[in-house]
């Protein structure tokens, strides 16, 4: 097996040794150079091209994922691991942003690390299992938010006409529902159609059913 080249990334000295000491006990790691900047980082990734940096956010003239990036426009085939004390929800997603295939924190034990390294090697995206929930609840999120943005243009009325529409209704099952007269409900099902840009009540369904628009009521 091919040993995987390092680069270590880390403004301080004692943690990159500790690193470096970790690192060099493992047959298939080869730590090549270490950097204490993110211009460094940059630099020395070009002229080396190691298959994984290993790097801190928190970097002087620069932070980790500026020269995150810039790595991985450089130089896509590097993996760039983001090893920070720090869970918090921006740096998460501006790292991933960034290009990066791993984000762990640094109070993970030694063989995590290890395991971390292996799994980017193979080229597998890997993220500390501290802020795995974080990535689902902002994905639950964004997809919530996409779903109600789908509707953001109808009243509260007019969404609730939508949902008898979606049920099959016609327009005087509604408006014996809703308490309106039938040319009321007629106006709001016209409405609806051009606001949602669709032709005739079945793409109007189809729509509501699609973007669950029960749960936006």
């Amino acid at each position: 097996m091919t040993r995987q080249r390092i680069l270590l990334v880390d403004d301080h000295e004692v943690v990159r040794l500790g690193l470096k000491s970790l690192l060099d006990r493992h047959p298939d790691f080869e730590v090549i150079a270490e950097a204490s900047s993110a211009r460094e980082a940059v630099e020395k990734t070009i002229a080396l091209e190691p298959d994984v940096v290993v790097m801190d956010i928190r970097l002087p003239g620069g932070s980790g994922i500026e020269a995150c990036q810039e790595i991985i426009s450089k130089h896509p085939e590097t993996k760039v691991i983001m090893l920070t004390s720090y869970a918090e929800d921006e740096m998460l997603f501006s790292a991933i942003r960034a290009g990066a295939a791993g984000y762990v924190l640094k109070q993970i034990g030694g063989e995590d690390l290890v395991r971390a390294i292996e799994a980017v090697g193979r080229g597998e995206a890997l993220l500390d299992p501290a802020v795995t929930q974080r990535i689902f609840q902002e994905v639950r999120k964004a997809a919530k938010d996409e779903e109600a943005s789908a509707f953001f243009s109808l009243t509260q009325q007019e969404k609730h006409v939508l949902l008898l529409v979606s049920e099959g209704k016609t327009n005087r099952e509604i408006a014996k529902a809703l308490f309106l007269g039938e040319g009321t409900v007629r106006n709001y099902v016209s409405s609806i159609l051009s606001k949602l840009g669709v032709s005739n009540r079945a793409e109007a369904a189809a729509y509501a059913v699609e973007h669950n628009l029960k749960d936006h009521l």
